[in-house]
């Protein structure tokens, strides 16, 4: 029998064991908590001490650019299936063990949508509810815990959606009552909004084609306002009604390609894109109006080095951009000027399209680069430092068949650990600081 001391111990460690998802940080949507790319949590590793990360789990699931994300002790992720027939799923694991909880699937072709490894948008996790939207535009709000449909619609179906190139892809996002998507649909239909309760359709706004760009929502002069960057522009919106407050015009050529999530810092908001490269806007602290900083792209710059970001979004901090461009050479440059202070073309092999994932986690920096690498670093106008690598993931093909694949989906950091996946599987990693 143990003694009392002996006993107490055991029931303080057993409840922190149980209670630890609740007072950990979560990854309940795209980018994190606050849809920002910042990971809080501290007690985590300073280095790795192998050349491959431990896992504490895998599972096998299908194809997808999908990033999980962790809420209430849960992990959710989609992915596609091509045989017998063409359908898309969303999956639901637990988080300690890799135990599948729930998974539905339905019926998803896919027609003439590039990139065709599956669905692009991760799952948005709220007051007990999980929101999924396919590449297609199938939108679902499930019992976050049992997986019951509460209610879904067909987006392309309902609302004529121009389909984008490589599908819809821009994770959803949620306003008080309203969850807002960037769909690209018939007529002023680009972007909607629905009841996430009921589901029912509360607004629509915009004649624009839908970009990849996930949008965010912000604070100016006093009120709440929706940020989306369109196939045509960079808009404002009143989430409550779709009210255009204001735009910066920032048209595609050859093709819509924005996907980097916009990105705010005060009262400063960054977008960047492969053709456009990157504008740097002042939000008006008296109304919601907007007025250009500064706008630098390749062919306007003397040296030719500006921040064209493709599929990584970038980060500002301490009066500094950091950002990986479309061949993946990641930039630091002065925040002020838009001048590039220094390039580095270690982080993750150049190459089109080359593709590294930034987080920030106190003054370090944590990147997943699609080699499947996870690296430790610090971030400074002097340089990348970096402080520790070590393999997390096999890259895999479905996603783009170059050398032997990509791991091109976002990870989610909760409850001191890693979650990735790929084409063939989702992994866990313990990150947490060992005693």
């Amino acid at each position: 029998m143990l003694p009392r001391r002996g006993f107490t111990a055991l029931i303080v460690l057993w409840a922190a064991h149980i209670i630890h998802p609740v007072f950990a940080q979560e990854w309940p949507q795209w980018r994190g908590p606050n849809r920002d790319g910042v990971w809080t949590e501290t007690g985590v590793v300073d280095k790795f001490d192998s050349a491959e990360v431990p896992l504490k789990w895998r599972v096998q699931v299908s194809s997808g650019y999908s990033g999980p994300t962790v809420a209430t002790g849960r992990v959710y992720v989609t992915d596609r299936v091509t045989e017998p027939k063409e359908i898309e799923r969303v999956h639901c694991f637990d988080w300690q063990t890799g135990r599948q909880i729930w998974s539905h699937t339905y019926d998803c072709a896919y027609g003439s949508i590039g990139y065709q490894a599956g669905p692009r948008a991760s799952v948005l996790v709220e007051n007990g509810r999980a929101y999924s939207l396919g590449a297609a535009g199938h939108l679902f709000a499930f019992d976050a815990a049992g997986g019951k449909v509460l209610w879904s619609r067909d987006l392309k179906a309902e609302y004529k959606i121009r389909m984008p190139i490589w599908g819809i892809a821009a994770s959803p996002v949620i306003e008080e009552d309203l969850l807002l998507v960037q769909i690209g649909g018939d007529g002023e239909a680009c972007v909607c909004a629905f009841d996430k309760i009921s589901g029912q359709k509360r607004w629509k706004a915009l004649a624009d084609d839908a970009s990849y760009s996930a949008p965010i929502v912000v604070d100016q002069a006093g009120k709440r306002v929706l940020v989306c960057y369109t196939a045509d522009r960079i808009v404002g919106l009143d989430p409550r009604s779709g009210l255009l407050y204001w735009e910066y015009p920032m048209p595609w050529e050859k093709w819509p390609i924005g996907i980097a999530t916009p990105v705010v810092q005060g009262n400063l908001l960054l977008v960047s894109d492969a053709h456009q490269g990157s504008v740097l806007l002042e939000l008006a602290e008296d109304q919601p109006q907007v007025k250009k900083v500064w706008h630098r792209r390749n062919d306007t710059v003397p040296d030719r080095k500006a921040l064209h970001c493709l599929i990584s979004t970038p980060m500002i901090d301490a009066g500094h951009i950091y950002g990986a461009d479309g061949r993946g050479i990641l930039r630091c440059l002065r925040l002020d000027t838009g001048e590039q202070l220094w390039e580095d073309k270690t982080a993750v092999p150049e190459n089109n399209w080359a593709t590294i994932h930034l987080v920030r986690n106190g003054e370090r920096t944590w990147m997943f680069n699609e080699r499947g690498e996870l690296i430790i670093a610090r971030l400074t106008p002097e340089g990348f430092q970096e402080i520790s690598r070590a393999k997390l993931l096999d890259p895999t093909t479905a996603q783009l068949r170059r050398r032997d694949g990509v791991t091109w989906s976002h990870p989610a950091f909760a409850y001191r650990h890693v979650f990735a996946r790929n084409d063939k599987e989702l992994v866990c990693a313990d990150l947490s600081e060992q005693p």
